[in-house]
């Protein structure tokens, strides 16, 4: 399938080949969904962390003897019934939120991600992406002669992701003040980060597309 190629000027310049097992997949949203949840639990860090008996200071010594005071029995202050001592069953830092997913299931996920927002028009392909030198007010008057292509028909004031095959200091250095504005390598694209956006930005989509094709997605 093709697809509109436009240069940074918001002009149309030829088409761009896309493959169609990454942008003519149906929508699929519990895929979608449980991919993006997957992705959202292997990055959460545990923070929350409260002391068993064996990490609190103190207790190494039995607080009475065990018989003949009229109280009751007990063999450390670190006993979790006691006041300050250890917590039992709370929350421990070792805990582990990651979640397996499969290959397949991530690249269907992208897929299908893709493919929706290609038919929402919410994805446009640049031939490059050059400025003339690195400033922010540069890179917002590109975003705001894009706003204008009738094909793409998303506002790039909303959340908006520029995906460049390979890094670039000057396009960085130029878009990286704009506060809706992310930029991503192409490897490293994936369905959580094309969700948390609204606009799609493909820079020299061929490239990308040679990328892909060699790492199998």
């Amino acid at each position: 399938m093709d697809s509109s190629l436009y240069n940074q000027t918001g002009k149309k310049v030829g088409t761009v080949a896309l493959p169609e097992a990454l942008f003519s997949e149906p929508w699929n949203a519990d895929l979608v969904h449980q991919v993006a949840r997957a992705m959202q639990a292997n990055a959460r860090t545990p923070v929350a962390h409260a002391k068993d008996r064996g990490e609190v200071s103190g207790g190494g010594k039995k607080p009475w003897r065990q018989k003949g005071t009229g109280r009751a029995r007990h063999g450390s202050i670190r006993s979790p019934i006691w006041v300050g001592g250890g917590v039992a069953h709370g929350p421990t830092k070792e805990r582990s939120y990651a979640q397996k997913i499969n290959k397949k299931m991530r690249v269907k996920a992208l897929a299908a991600v893709l493919s929706q927002k290609l038919r929402d028009g919410e994805i446009i392909f640049l031939d490059s992406l050059a400025l003339s030198e690195a400033k922010t007010k540069r890179a917002a008057e590109v975003l705001e002669t894009l706003s204008s292509v009738k094909e793409f028909g998303v506002a790039l004031k909303q959340k908006t992701i520029v995906v460049l095959p390979e890094m670039s200091e000057e396009t960085v250095r130029s878009f990286r003040n704009l506060p809706s504005l992310s930029i991503v390598l192409a490897k490293d694209l994936n369905p959580l980060i094309l969700l948390n956006h609204r606009a799609v930005i493909f820079v020299n989509p061929e490239m990308t597309m040679r990328l892909w094709k060699g790492s199998k997605y």
